[in-house]
């Protein structure tokens, strides 16, 4: 065993090995090069994309109870035109496929509604009813989803609800469907609900800002501003809420009849979510690839942020997916983009995404084994030239460059072996120091300007960076950078880094708006101890280091104890059968009322014995999480 470690680790090694690749020594091409680069004669996507529409919406927008307005199909009408000076001709493309908003029939007894928010709405009528799969992820866009769907075929009932994995954009809008008290069977895969409401909530407040660079949320809709997202245009901005699923799907090849359609479910943990599975309807011959198979290059790691996923497992299981159901379907859907219909085509388009992350996984790997950074590899690898050339393989979501960098950070981690970058000063005190070595910010400036002269947009954008954070309040600074991110946008194939360079050049005008976001019961979803654990970091360490408390909670209506203590700093809570005789302070309380209580509305109805003065002290050493902090400025 040791010799064949030895083999492997033998193989290309040294330095004369990692010479030979050198982006800076050899000739680097892209993967655009003419016999690679995808072709705009090929109009099948826009034919698919067309294919089986049924009717398009009944209105032009969708409204919350309070006339807000959470969706408009016409802010998409500006893609009618060719594409501008201002979007990647790819992306542009795209975003025109996306567009695409309307009722549509795939196969019999199997529709979508598309373009109704970020996401696609499925349908499958069943003896009685319909089922819903991934109702969208706002309760309005789902509500007017379902109002298309039955003025075309009819008031029939949900039957079931389907959540194929664990992202808010495929169960938000359930509570559109569905009552809450609604006694309709909900399917999702084993996990759901701990990844559901788990992945956003302890690093939600930075997820959520990221989020809107990544989404453009804040953007103007238009030619210089959000053509979309490649999966679709945008997110809706109604009210969204999760139901707990009453049945779990837990291993592949389990099949559920619902309302007389039989589903056989593959599972798919850590793809595209880490709770996630694919489903064939074999009466059908339709095949759901939920988010794993979709007409773009998708993400490794989200630019809003995430815990990286397996690139290798995920090519893994697409490969399955073709053993498994390859020869038994006719059209292939997805919860984002248009189906594709034929077998042969189907088998295609499958080994291709395969082989997207495969190819990214194991040359990165390769590369990595060679000592080359994550930086390094994301400038050598390309993709083949059969795959560039797949329009569905393109990086309109997720990039080449991001995803590289994603892998190398889930085998390698942050630190790229060097010594220097043990411990480098943080972004203001290392601008700083830039600035002063090049001999003033004035300098600084006019050397950004021959960079963006000589088209090295990506260097002019370090350097201002450096000179932004350096000189905080120089106008002049922030206004190059911004016009610098605004040429880095309007060439980005890839939409959420045209997103994120045109909200970084909106803050730096001090044009950044905050994210209205509707309500809902994602609170209520939330366990105990998610709840306990969202206090936890919360905690400002130094604040806390002098306090020691202990507190009992008892969840009167849920039968449920816990002890909690605040100690050097750390809150740490435990689940316990008994009451703590020592507690400085016991509650016994429901869990409406303790939303309540942590959302600063008093204890009103909540049974108390001891010193209260512990919940005071435990709630002023809680930060608030600041929603709007800057990212591209100090």
């Amino acid at each position: 065993m040791a010799q064949v470690v030895a083999l492997f680790l033998r193989a290309s090694s040294g330095t004369e090995a990692r010479r030979r690749h050198h982006p800076w020594e050899t000739e680097v091409t892209t993967s655009d090069t003419p016999d690679s680069a995808p072709d705009f004669a090929d109009r099948s996507d826009f034919e698919e994309a067309d294919r089986g529409l049924v009717s398009p919406p009944l209105s032009s927008t969708v409204t919350a109870e309070d006339g807000r307005v959470v969706w408009n199909f016409d802010d998409t009408a500006f893609l009618d035109e060719d594409c501008p000076d201002t979007a990647h001709p790819n992306l542009w493309r795209q975003s025109q496929l996306c567009a695409r908003a309307g009722l549509f029939e795939v196969t019999e007894g199997v529709f979508q509604v598309r373009g109704f928010d970020l996401s696609n709405m499925t349908l499958i009528e069943g003896d009685h009813g319909v089922v819903v799969v991934d109702p969208l992820a706002s309760a309005e866009t789902a509500a007017a989803a379902l109002e298309l769907y039955r003025s075309q075929r009819g008031e029939r009932p949900v039957a079931a609800v389907v959540f194929t994995h664990s992202h808010l954009d495929h169960f938000g809008g359930v509570l559109g469907v569905i009552g809450a008290d609604d006694d309709v069977p909900v399917i999702a895969p084993q996990g759901f609900m701990e990844h559901s409401v788990a992945e956003n909530v302890y690093a939600g407040a930075a997820m959520l800002r990221r989020g809107t660079y990544y989404t453009g949320a804040n953007l103007e809709r238009g030619p210089e501003g959000l053509v979309g997202m490649g999966l679709g245009f945008t997110a809706s901005t109604g009210t969204a809420g999760l139901m707990a699923p009453t049945v779990e799907v837990r291993h592949t090849g389990q099949e559920l009849t619902l309302d007389g359609v039989v589903f056989r479910f593959q599972m798919t943990p850590g793809t595209e979510a880490p709770s996630e599975m694919n489903f064939l309807l074999p009466q059908r011959r339709a095949l759901c690839m939920a988010e794993n198979a979709t007409h773009n290059l998708h993400n490794i790691l989200t630019l809003r942020g995430a815990v990286v996923r397996d690139a290798r497992i995920w090519a893994r299981y697409l490969n399955e997916a073709i053993e498994l159901f390859g020869h038994d379907a006719d059209v292939l859907f997805a919860s984002h983009h248009w189906p594709t219909w034929g077998s042969d085509r189907i088998r295609s388009f499958l080994a291709e995404q395969r082989d997207v992350y495969a190819y990214l996984h194991d040359q990165t790997l390769r590369l990595l084994n060679q000592g080359y950074t994550g930086a390094e590899i994301a400038e050598l690898i390309e993709l083949p030239p059969a795959l560039s050339a797949a329009w569905h393989a393109r990086g309109y979501y997720g990039s080449v460059s991001h995803n590289v960098k994603a892998i190398y950070q889930r085998y390698m981690g942050w630190y790229d072996g060097n010594p220097a970058s043990l411990w480098e000063h943080p972004p203001t005190e290392t601008a700083e120091r830039y600035v002063d070595c090049m001999g003033g910010l004035e300098a600084v400036l006019g050397k950004a300007r021959t960079y963006l002269e000589e088209g090295d947009l990506r260097f002019a954008a370090q350097l201002l960076r450096h000179a932004v954070f350096a000189a905080p309040d120089s106008a002049d600074a922030k206004e190059l950078l911004a016009e610098t991110f605004e040429r880095l946008a309007h060439g980005a194939e890839c939409a959420t880094w045209r997103n994120c360079y045109l909200t970084g050049a909106q803050e730096l005008r001090g044009e950044v708006r905050a994210t209205s976001i509707g309500g809902g019961n994602m609170g209520d979803a939330l366990n105990i101890e998610q709840l306990f654990d969202s206090l936890a970091v919360r905690v400002d360490g130094p604040r806390a280091w002098d306090h020691s408390l202990t507190l009992h909670w008892h969840l009167s209506d849920l039968g449920e104890m816990y002890r909690m203590t605040l100690h050097n700093g750390v809150l740490v809570h435990t689940r316990t059968t008994r009451p703590a005789d020592s507690a400085d302070l016991s509650l016994t309380l429901t869990k409406p009322q303790l939303l309540t209580l942590l959302a600063g509305k008093g204890l009103h109805g909540v049974y108390h014995s001891g010193d209260l003065g512990a919940l005071d002290t435990l709630l002023s050493v809680l930060d608030e999480n600041d929603p709007d902090f800057a990212i591209v400025t100090p």
